[in-house]
């Protein structure tokens, strides 16, 4: 994948070419790049953020979605060693992208690329499988029901008939893509996990989040916000102040001022 191509993948909304670190941050699903804009705004500076922009949204919306999350996962893995620089690349999914930045590590650990931590979120880990409805079988009304219920979605833009045409298909595809993911046991990662979660997120339990300790070799932590699948909009702050620790712990960031919490297993928020 020429750089060119990989720049359709990836977004830079802060540049920060001084910044010791870099993160990729990966959407869940109907997620667009834009949606973390704050996270990379918050980060500038001490990390450089890099959005994947998946295909079927925003000013990808010609390009059909891709329903198989192990292609994805191929994508996006390309795109970052295409725009590899001399810094580490951590990786934070959200829902979907969890399970994304999941495989990406894998990837890049097999290729010789070491990823320095993982943070998944509003996840549970990949051998937690959960027999659940085809959402992406969906009528129209029904599915929009469900993005209203997990709250990720701007409430107005989804009574809009003329968004929900542009947006349905790429919502569509990234659930089948999620839905129809099976984990196929691998070599642990030898990187950190955080794993992160809402304490009312009715996708992801605490035991099943705990669980992600299970694919790593290293160290695991788990920090838990109040709220739903979609706590890290109102907890921003806090989330954007636990990658920082994370990031510290792991001698990333010199970030002065940050008391670096050393806890392994669980901690919580």
């Amino acid at each position: 994948m020429s750089s060119n191509t990989a720049g359709r993948w990836l977004r830079r909304f802060h540049p920060s070419p001084e910044a010791a670190v870099r993160l990729a941050i990966l959407p869940h699903a109907g997620g667009s790049a834009s949606f973390y804009f704050p996270f990379s705004e918050a980060l500038s500076g001490a990390v450089e953020v890099l959005a994947v922009q998946y295909p079927g949204r925003q000013e990808r919306s010609r390009e059909p979605g891709i329903t198989d999350l192990m292609q994805l996962a191929d994508r996006i893995t390309e795109a970052l060693t295409a725009e590899a620089d001399d810094r580490p690349t951590a990786l934070f999914g959200h829902s979907m992208g969890a399970m994304l930045a999941f495989e990406v590590a894998s990837r890049l650990q097999s290729a010789g690329a070491a990823v320095p931590v993982l943070f998944t979120s509003g996840r549970r880990a990949p051998s937690r499988h959960r027999d659940m409805e085809s959402v992406h079988t969906f009528t129209d009304t029904r599915l929009v029901a469900e993005l209203k219920e997990l709250d990720g979605t701007d409430s107005e833009l989804l009574d809009d008939p003329n968004v929900l045409s542009m947006v349905l298909p790429a919502i569509r595809s990234d659930y089948e893509a999620v839905e129809t993911y099976r984990y196929q046991p691998q070599p642990k990662l030898f990187c950190p996990v955080m794993a992160l979660v809402g304490d009312s997120d009715p996708r992801v339990d605490l035991d099943e989040a705990r669980a992600w300790a299970d694919h790593t070799a290293h160290s695991f932590e788990l920090r838990v916000f109040p709220g739903g699948h979609f706590y890290l909009s109102a907890q921003r702050t806090a989330v954007v102040e636990a990658v920082k620790q994370r990031l510290a712990a792991s001698a990333l960031l010199g970030i002065a001022g940050v008391t670096v919490r050393t806890t392994t297993r669980q901690s919580t928020n």
